[in-house]
């Protein structure tokens, strides 16, 4: 059956990395729909659509960002009563037999609202996606603090903020889970809501995953795995770097800075629940 609808946000996206994370795509029977939402100026990568008549190329002609993008996406599923809904990276792969396993999780356990697998570089090393809601001080701490004297006090912070502490090698429950590959529960959509758009690049999964476990768990799956050739951007460019800062304070506008009871009894739990303290 076909019961899973999957979008791909495309900004000058490299042919070959975006061919790659189709191929996968495509190996599932699962699959009814690939919506290809580009945000680019040019619709150069349209021809892409001849790979399958399941590719759905949709052209903006304007950088949406990357939620609104996938919300256009998302409301298709929502109109159609699809049942799940996969968003995720132009930079993911991996290999035939994943978003069947992952089906088969969501199908038996219906309090799940996402799940994520396990994420690695392509050099088989671990990426920590899985993360707390966090404070201030995780955010900017990582990206400013994160050398010197503060190196050290940054890092244990990181242990507890990504749950590195579990090790990834079980299921576990994470109030956030990275943007970059979403297994999303329809119906679920149809209570929260879709991505809040005042958020253009960044946080915007943040947001979502929270609201998606304030209703239903959000899940580490990590018995299969995908690959994320993964660039932070905004590492690398000054103009991402502040798109970050941007939706960083837009984030903690909305739920609070320092005050923010449902972010302490949210991670207050989960650490509990992980046998932490």
């Amino acid at each position: 059956m076909q019961d899973l609808n999957v979008s791909i946000v495309l900004y000058h996206t490299d042919k070959s990395i975006l061919i790659k994370a189709i191929e996968s795509v495509l190996k599932s029977n699962l699959v009814k729909h690939l919506f290809l939402i580009d945000n680019s100026r040019g619709d150069k990568l349209r021809e892409i659509k001849s790979l399958s008549e399941k590719i759905l190329y949709i052209h903006t002609r304007k950088n949406l960002g990357y939620g609104k993008a996938h919300n256009i996406a998302l409301k298709k599923s929502l109109e159609n009563n699809i049942k799940y809904h996969l968003a995720m990276n132009p930079d993911i792969y991996f290999n035939e037999g994943v978003l069947e396993k992952l089906y088969r999780f969501m199908e038996e356990n219906e309090e799940v609202g996402l799940v994520m697998p396990k994420v690695l570089y392509p050099n088989g090393k671990l990426q920590y996606l899985c993360k707390l809601l966090p404070t201030p001080f995780d955010l900017f701490s990582r990206r400013f603090l994160n050398w010197g004297v503060f190196k050290k006090i940054v890092e244990k912070r990181q242990n507890v903020y990504e749950l590195r502490f579990t090790g990834y090698d079980k299921i576990i429950e994470a109030p956030f889970l990275s943007g970059c590959f979403m297994f999303l529960r329809v119906k679920i959509l149809e209570k929260i809501g879709l991505f809040d758009e005042r958020f253009f690049l960044y946080c915007d999964d943040l947001d979502l995953s929270r609201r998606i476990h304030s209703t239903s768990k959000t899940i580490l799956y990590p018995y299969c795995e995908i690959y994320h050739e993964w660039g932070r951007g905004s590492y690398k460019n000054f103009k991402l770097l502040i798109y970050h800062i941007v939706d960083a304070i837009r984030y903690f506008n909305k739920w609070g800075w320092f005050f923010d009871k449902e972010r302490k009894e949210t991670n207050k739990k989960i650490l509990k629940n992980n046998l932490f303290f």
